[in-house]
């Protein structure tokens, strides 16, 4: 599968475009706020139904417009597929499939595959164990509907007990029985959640420890550590144990919900101890390991987007990155740089089929003459 058009209106700084793609590689030459992340952004909501940087669509629309739309023409196995994102202000968003619109949004989400690396995936190891879950939660979700459909459920009934566990402190009562009835769902649904983590980390992992291998050019020992309450205690038990605290809390302090990924390098905390070159690389592999995993799961290869990653890697670090997505085993990939001269280095020499776009204010034109 792969992306061959994009059409945006009035999307971010763009007022009008329409692109069409190599099959192989794309990038996006141009100065820091021209344009070139918004048209990942966009090909990003095609396949989430979401933007990766900003979480109110409404705030997606251009200066003083009151639309934005965002259309993609794909292509798989000789087969076309149409899919578009509109949204008014002060509408509901409309997602289309085919032109044929989804009454469910979660009902989209596997479709059509996408692996995202930003600057931002640095959260991944400085910021809390909420980003983390997203991370594992977000690759299951994209060929595992059991789990979207589990994960949407647990987190349903997990707000019904933390509005329950509020009711019961502002009114200065509470009723265990009713509490229990929630408490039985909750660990159903958080075993179904648990189980797939662990299953899913111990094939994913020794792909990550792969990757990183490339990436780092190195042969430093780096870990992922699942952590959770359930390893040693079913959820039903940790519930009724901690109710007369989640009592006080007013939130339900045990559970799936607080489950956390522990970043190793040569036996320590990546965070603390990892330099930002081994940081950076860590993260990298991560998301090819990501990319390797789907593809493996659903038989075909998922949508890469490189969205400025190259900033402080060496020349010799990132031509092997283009040399490594630009084989048979990755799909379509979608690169965004500043540096313009880098660029076209890279593929002054390379057989790799590729389109060069150079970005000026929310204006994307294609430079290249003849792709190789």
């Amino acid at each position: 599968m792969f992306l061959e058009q994009l059409k945006l209106t009035d999307f971010k700084n763009y007022s009008s475009a329409s692109l069409n793609f190599s099959e192989k590689i794309n990038c996006f030459i141009g100065n820091n706020g021209a344009g070139k992340t918004n048209i990942l952004d966009a090909i990003y909501y095609l396949s989430f139904c979401k933007s990766y940087f900003n979480p109110l669509d409404q705030q997606n629309i251009r200066h003083h417009c009151d639309i934005f739309a965002i259309h993609g023409q794909y292509r798989r196995n000789g087969d076309h597929d149409q899919v578009s994102c509109i949204q008014k202000k002060q509408h509901k968003k409309s997602f289309r499939y085919n032109k044929k619109e989804y009454e469910r949004l979660a009902d989209h989400i596997g479709k059509i595959p996408l692996v995202m690396i930003s600057p931002y995936d640095r959260d991944l190891i400085n910021e809390g164990s909420e980003i983390r879950r997203k991370f594992i939660d977000g690759v299951l979700s994209q060929f595992d509907p059991i789990y979207l459909d589990t994960l949407l459920q647990y987190n349903k009934i997990l707000l019904q007990r933390n509005t329950l566990l509020r009711q019961f402190a502002e009114s200065n009562r509470h009723d265990p029985g009713l509490v229990e009835l929630w408490d039985s769902q909750l660990a159903k649904h958080g075993q179904i959640l648990y189980e797939k983590r662990i299953d899913f980390l111990t094939t994913f992992t020794p792909i990550f420890q792969h990757y990183y291998t490339i990436v780092a050019g190195s042969e430093e020992k780096v870990e992922i550590i699942y952590e959770s309450s359930l390893s040693s205690t079913s959820l039903a038990e940790s519930l009724k144990a901690t109710y007369d605290r989640d009592r006080q809390l007013r939130y339900t302090s045990t559970g799936t919900h607080k489950d956390e990924l522990t970043f190793l390098i040569n036996g320590f905390p990546l965070k603390k101890f990892g330099s930002q070159g081994q940081q950076k690389s860590f993260v990298i592999a991560i998301k090819l390991a990501q990319f390797d995993f789907t593809r493996n799961i659903l038989g075909f290869k998922p949508i890469l987007l490189f969205d400025d990653i190259f900033d402080k890697l060496d020349d010799q670090r990132v031509s092997q990155i283009i040399q490594l997505v630009g084989d048979d085993s990755f799909g379509q990939v979608f690169i965004t740089d500043t540096q313009e001269q880098r660029i076209r280095r890279l593929f002054e020499e390379s057989a790799i089929d590729h389109k060069i776009f150079e970005v000026i204010s929310g204006n994307a034109q294609q430079t290249n003459t003849s792709q190789s």
